[in-house]
């Protein structure tokens, strides 16, 4: 067991944590029973009740079953973060089925793999992505949509600037296999008893991986629980904290540390659909948003509001995020700003959020943090797997309670992704860090190749993988491609076939792509070269593109 930040573990807190023998959705049966009449969201100056939002749970859970949802179905969640999200994520947990949350960036041909991969067959979306879902009935195995209008759970007084999808009128459509929210809610369908337990499967959040197609990291209610369970203990929360959701609940770090983290203490989340600075600092002011988790672009871009000195935002006690290492001048502003450290933690999508973060009252800067409650965190050499000491580089690899059973129908990649160390299976990262003489853990490289745009993780083979179904494209390469504002961003190489050489142009490219994918994988800059460059076997050279872009940078 590494036990080296044991000298610099938060002298309030146990090293070890039992967790509930519970579900998920236990905490929030439990928290709509000791505070049914508090605020259990507020979004866009609406409020809604844990009360209210254990009915609606409980209605659409009803719904659900009705429409065929058994114990162990894999149900699709393709909304962006609202009250309705929160609703349906819950309700799914209650019906004893799992949640597929699904990025709402995501167009045709990646909601069509998450559909075939784990035989889904009803969604909940926003209507803003009905037009990319609804194609789904006829193409795929999906026979279900619930719709959710986001504009239905607003207070329409609300003086805040509202995104375009919050404030577009209720959707009203007329189609087989769409039905609207409240016609699900209003259907009066009760559920049957819950019977998930801690080993059942929860969630099934995405993570991509370098042979290109997404895959599904399973997590039991016992790994969500423990993410969840560990935030609120090294974070303290109570009934009387406020959190301001601004990630994106389909994220872990999202759904982690800004719902199922205040539910378990009946907190009071502010939700954003999309973020907006100065909607952020009139909610903090409004509401008293006492705890607030981010990543590194919406704190830079927070800063930087001329008008933030506008606002009192004196009762934020606690800013925390990672995705990428915050560059210290932001860190001496933020300080400077609100008087608090910026607290950085490191997770993946296969360890449901943090296995690693910074004690909150002796924080290191661009650093990944110390080993969580319950985490044995290693350095071990890539190829030998021999174990490395303080300072020597190598990859990082986890054991806790929070790190994923393995992948979804990948059993050849679950094997792969884990290595026995001391008689416990160790989680490889694919990063590559060191530990300093304390323990505290930090990120030099990526084994794996991928892309950290903006803390959105793209990978190449995915991207290319997609980009092939152009009828113009012979061969792509993808790789980063160094951006001032997102720090890093994609580009992509490409080799016209001959008889599309004068009739493509890079527009062409991306007015496909951006119908194709998420707009973050979406190459923002695209060359046509002759060739690509080849190893001897034939191998594309990646690295050498690579290397030359940065280089020439």
């Amino acid at each position: 067991m590494f036990t080296r930040h044991y000298a610099v573990w938060p002298e309030d807190l146990p090293k070890t944590l039992m967790l509930p023998e519970t579900s998920v959705y236990t905490n929030l049966e439990i928290a709509a029973r000791r505070y049914p009449d508090q605020t259990a969201i507020i979004f866009y100056d609406a409020s809604m009740t844990y009360r209210r939002l254990f009915e609606e749970v409980e209605a659409m859970a009803g719904y659900l079953q009705a429409q065929g949802v058994k114990k162990g179905d894999r149900v699709l969640l393709y909304m962006q973060n609202s009250p309705q999200w929160v609703i349906a994520y819950y309700a799914i947990l209650r019906a004893d089925a799992i949640v597929v949350p699904v990025n709402p960036m995501n167009r045709a041909a990646e909601l069509e793999h998450y559909i075939a991969d784990t035989d889904a067959t009803v969604c909940l979306s926003g209507q803003e992505l009905v037009e990319y879902i609804a194609p789904m009935l006829e193409a795929t195995n999906l026979n279900t949509v619930i719709v959710a209008s986001y504009s239905t759970y607003i207070d329409p007084e609300t003086d805040l600037e509202l995104p375009a999808e919050v404030s577009a009128p209720a959707w009203t459509g007329d189609r087989p296999g769409l039905v609207s929210w409240e016609a699900a809610l209003a259907a009066g369908h009760v559920p049957t008893e819950h019977t998930a337990g801690p080993q059942d499967l929860a969630v099934i959040p995405y993570s991509s991986g370098t042979t290109g197609a997404p895959k599904g990291c399973m997590h039991t209610h016992r790994s969500v629980m423990a993410t969840a369970m560990h935030r609120v203990f090294w974070s303290p929360s109570t009934p009387d904290s406020v959190h301001l959701g601004t990630l994106p609940f389909f994220h872990v770090t999202g759904m982690t540390s800004s719902m199922n983290g205040p539910i378990i203490t009946g907190s009071i989340m502010v939700i954003m659909t999309r973020w907006n600075r100065t909607t952020a600092a009139k909610l903090i002011e409004r509401y008293e948003v006492s705890s607030w988790t981010n990543i590194v672009t919406m704190a830079v871009d927070f800063l930087s509001n001329p008008d933030l000195k506008n606002y009192d935002i004196s009762s934020l006690t606690a800013i925390s995020g990672g995705g990428a290492a915050m560059p210290a001048a932001v860190a001496e502003k933020l300080k400077e700003t609100t008087g608090l450290d910026y607290i950085e933690g490191y997770g993946l999508s296969e360890t449901m959020a943090a296995t690693h973060m910074n004690p909150r009252n002796n924080p290191k800067a661009q650093c990944l943090g110390i080993p969580a409650f319950d985490v044995d965190s290693r350095i071990i050499d890539v190829d030998t797997l021999e174990e490395k000491g303080p300072g020597e580089t190598g990859e990082i690899v986890s054991h806790g309670p929070q790190v994923t059973i393995g992948y979804w129908n990948r059993p050849a990649e679950t094997d792969a992704a884990f290595v026995e160390i001391d008689g416990k299976r160790f989680f490889r990262t694919g990063d590559l860090g060191y530990y300093d003489e304390e323990g505290y853990f930090f990120m030099v490289d990526r084994v794996k190749r991928m892309i950290n745009a903006s803390g959105f993780k793209v990978w190449p083979s995915e991207v290319e993988g997609l980009m092939y179904r152009h009828p113009a494209i012979h061969e792509v390469c993808i790789i980063s491609a160094p951006d001032p504002k997102r720090g890093e961003t994609v580009k992509a190489c490409i080799v016209l076939k001959p008889e599309a050489e004068d009739s493509t142009s890079v527009e062409d490219i991306t007015s496909w792509c951006r119908e194709q994918m998420a707009a973050y994988k979406v190459p923002t800059i695209v060359e046509f070269v002759d060739e690509l460059p080849k190893s001897p076997t034939g191998k594309l050279m990646w690295r050498a593109l690579q290397e030359e872009e940065w280089k020439n940078a």
